[in-house]
């Protein structure tokens, strides 16, 4: 049976990873998406003062906020606790499950070959999140674990773009998440705040199309 937490996330259909080397620039991010009609973040550990942002974006209605790059289960539940209701790792780490479950998080395992698609489901994971997905064959490799595993609920994410989303999804993604492609922290410390929500606009209308 599958995370209720997943049919929210098919309809969103794109998760922005906010992967920034500064916490104003990863809080401006989200202000911007937010008002260009994302509501899902992917908040990464990588951030300074991920946990914090994560508290605070996780008091605001209509935000579905998760943690990224979660290096252990001392850090999932540290971001549990904070509000996070999804926590996502681009590798297999079965020590994540438990929090996950007993909190009622969703958990998405990173995986590229079967062998490890196979592993990340032994672990416990609701999402197996394909990463790197660009450099492993893109749409075509998602197809083809798509074809083994037909009951798994995939997410892509590395080099997913507005380009080539829709490409994944036809290939059986269940949803795909958007980094620096959506996320572009140069803009952000330009102030350019119409083109961060153009190039969010534009991903959200092809995906709808």
């Amino acid at each position: 049976m599958s995370h209720p937490l997943i049919a929210q996330l098919e309809a969103a259909r794109i998760v922005p990873v906010v992967r920034t080397r500064d916490t104003a620039h990863a809080a401006t991010a989200v202000a911007w998406l937010r008002e260009a009609g994302i509501t899902v973040f992917e908040i990464t550990m990588t951030v300074p003062g991920a946990v914090d942002l994560i508290r605070e974006l996780s008091a605001e209605p209509g935000l579905l906020v998760g943690a990224g790059t979660v290096p252990d289960a001392a850090t999932a539940e540290a971001c549990l606790a904070a509000g996070a209701r999804f926590i996502v790792a681009p590798w297999v780490d079965s020590s994540l499950a438990p929090p996950c479950r007993e909190a009622g998080a969703c958990l998405m395992l990173g995986a590229v070959t079967p062998t490890e698609v196979r592993a990340a489901l032994a672990a416990g994971t609701d999402v197996v999140k394909v990463f790197p997905a660009a450099s492993s064959g893109g749409p075509g490799h998602v197809k083809a674990l798509r074809s083994v595993f037909p009951q798994v609920t995939f997410c892509p994410t590395g080099g997913v773009d507005a380009r080539n989303a829709p490409d994944y999804l036809a290939a059986g993604a269940a949803f795909v998440g958007m980094g620096g492609k959506l996320v572009d922290e140069s803009l952000i410390a330009k102030g350019d705040r119409a083109a961060v929500q153009d190039a969010a606009r534009a991903a959200l209308g092809i995906i709808q199309a």
